[in-house]
């Protein structure tokens, strides 16, 4: 039974789903948009917005945090240069869903997650 057990593990072990978490981010920062289901979405909302929050500080500790979280450099610039100072006074609620339909080939719910 699965009672009380939070998260989708997407048919995943846990260094597979931290590698899919890490490169859906690194897309989502460097295209400011990004379509993929709806699931996977959800679940990478909170790790974006978590990277943003970090961001809004641009200290060297905050810039060794977000390195060791993505290990990208141009998305980790990008997140410090223009994307943290962008949401300066805001305290959440950096990203937007839209649900788009479903998938043609397999009927899965396809969405669009985006910057606000």
């Amino acid at each position: 039974m699965r009672h009380r057990k939070a998260g989708r593990k997407f048919g995943r072990d846990w260094q597979e789903r931290k590698a899919l978490f890490r490169q859906q981010a690194i897309s989502l920062i460097l295209n400011e948009r990004m379509v993929t289901t709806e699931m996977k979405a959800k679940s990478l909302r909170p790790v974006v917005e978590k990277l943003i929050t970090i961001a809004r500080e641009d200290t060297p500790f905050h810039r060794k945090l977000i390195m060791d979280r993505l290990a990208h450099q141009a998305a980790r610039d990008k997140l410090f240069d223009v994307i943290g100072p962008r949401y300066e006074g805001q305290n959440g609620g950096y990203t937007r869903i839209f649900k788009l339909g479903t998938r043609k080939g397999d009927g899965a719910a396809i969405a669009q997650i985006e910057f606000v």
